[in-house]
């Protein structure tokens, strides 16, 4: 059976939020799409969706993601679309994604990972290591505030929520001395004058799936499983294989200080992972090898030593 491709009259629609960054991961797609079948932009329609998740961030910008909801909340509304047929795929910032997809949905599409660093942005400082005593840190990221106060524990750490132009400006007004982004969003954005610096992942390790951006489809639509096979990287997808088997075995969500991340190496992945209390005050950390198909075995035999070390209560707030 031939494939039936998309045309200006009856577009592919492919679903997003609403913010820069997830429109630029869109357009990332639709051309690489666009280029994968020789289609012209206009064989695209690119809908946006606003979540739960938007409309509760900006209602409650101080408050703690924790308390807002699961990450869930930035994907239901995309979903529920997908089910209905309003929208063919769906673009997301992989590392936002919870472990399981609804019944009828898959994500198994990955473009080349970008950067996996995280960025220390400040107006005065140039690094992580400059930090005074003291300092103060704005930063939503439980996994970030983790890490540094495992490291820094005279910091003062602070919610700070935005794009980037929303937390640059509180670095401006002296809310906090310095913020952390991701590197590949800075990157898709072309945001060359944010005054970043990439943190090495040994001072810091990243978050899962960081970097990379994920297509979401309904599983019984052959046209876009096809149309997807095209653009899927490899590489990438046997990496997010052990992270993301890794965050599932430690029944990952954004209440859970978890950071890991998978490279190949001399024809091999190697991953490492790190859990961390809440408050910062222990770190457990591991690593490991294996076979490039092997990926989810290794993430989950990883998680479940991780989790034997960390003993019941390790994740509990104080």
């Amino acid at each position: 059976m031939s494939l039936t491709l998309p045309t200006p009259a009856s577009p592919l629609k492919i679903g997003t939020r609403g913010s820069p960054l997830a429109l630029a991961q869109a357009y990332e797609t639709r051309q690489r799409l666009g280029a994968a079948f020789d289609l012209p932009e206009d064989a695209f329609e690119i809908v946006v969706i606003k979540t739960t998740g938007d409309n509760r961030a900006m209602i409650d910008a101080d408050r703690p993601l924790k308390e807002i909801g699961n990450k869930g909340l930035f994907t239901k509304e995309i979903e529920e679309a997908m089910l209905k047929g309003g929208i063919d795929i769906a673009v997301h910032s992989t590392k936002d994604m919870p472990v399981e997809q609804p019944e009828g949905l898959v994500l198994d599409t990955f473009l080349p990972r970008e950067d996996v660093r995280d960025a220390f942005i400040s107006p005065t400082l140039s690094s992580i290591h400059e930090l005074p005593e003291g300092a103060v840190v704005g930063t939503s990221s439980l996994r970030r505030r983790a890490q540094l106060l495992n490291r820094r524990p005279d910091l003062k750490v602070v919610e700070f929520r935005g794009n980037v132009q929303t937390r640059l400006k509180k670095l401006a007004d002296g809310v906090a001395d310095c913020t952390f982004l991701a590197m590949a969003g800075l990157r898709r954005l072309d945001m060359k004058d944010v005054p970043a610096t990439a943190i090495s992942p040994e001072d810091m390790l990243p978050a899962i799936a960081q970097g990379t951006i994920g297509i979401e489809r309904r599983s019984d639509d052959s046209r876009a499983a096809e149309m997807l096979t095209a653009i899927h990287h490899v590489e990438t997808g046997q990496r997010l294989a052990a992270e993301r088997s890794l965050l599932a075995g430690l029944d990952g969500s954004c209440e859970t200080p978890i950071a890991g991340l998978a490279q190949v190496r001399d024809g091999q992945l190697h991953l490492r992972g790190e859990v961390l209390r809440p408050d910062g005050s222990e770190a457990i950390s591991e690593d490991a090898a294996g076979p490039l198909g092997d990926g989810a075995e290794l993430g989950q035999s990883m998680a479940e030593s991780l989790l034997k070390q960390a003993g019941p209560g390790f994740f509990d707030w104080r």
